[in-house]
């Protein structure tokens, strides 16, 4: 599954990873880059990763990362989305009940 997250080292930009942004690490003398693709597989290639969360994460340059769920938005100020991630992939399947009118007070109380 590809995800936004942290690779954070001592400068060098990783290897094979699509980079989406990068900055001074606010943690240590170091750099965070701002990798779309599998965490997991960076673990497994030696990298010190970080997970990212709901919130503001900024740059260098006045911009930064905007994370609220599964969605991102890379931002060259707080303000002008540069790139967001992608829409996700339809559900396979359809609730049944997704066209089906509901008593809300019902469903709720009972009544």
């Amino acid at each position: 599954m590809s995800m936004l997250f942290i690779i954070r080292n001592a400068g060098e930009r990783p290897n094979g990873a699509e980079v989406k942004l990068q900055r001074r690490s606010p943690a240590a003398n170091g750099v965070d880059w701002f990798v779309l693709g599998d965490a997991e597989a960076a673990r497994g290639a030696g990298h010190h990763v970080v997970m990212l969360h709901d919130g503001w994460y900024a740059d260098d340059a006045g911009g930064g990362v905007a994370v609220f769920g599964p969605y991102w938005e890379i931002r060259d100020t707080p303000f002008t989305v540069r790139e967001v991630a992608p829409d996700p992939a339809p559900l396979s399947q359809q609730d049944e009940r997704a066209n089906e009118v509901i008593n809300v007070r019902k469903e709720i109380f009972g009544a």
